[in-house]
């Protein structure tokens, strides 16, 4: 991808957003995944490692 493609994309989905109303933009934010602050802090491995314990008890 060049450099003037890139820039093309992002002004293209920086207008997609800008042109939606106030509740899609809430919607649309509540569809994404919620990260635990144990994920955001240390990444995936722990969440990972917790979640094999629980399946193995």
């Amino acid at each position: 991808m060049s450099g003037n493609d890139y820039v093309k994309f992002v002004t293209q989905e920086l207008v997609r957003y800008m042109n939606l109303t106030k509740e899609e933009k809430v919607k649309r934010k509540s569809q994404k995944g919620r990260y635990t602050r144990q994920h955001t802090l240390f990444g995936i491995l722990p969440m990972a490692a917790k979640m094999l314990f629980r399946k193995n008890k």
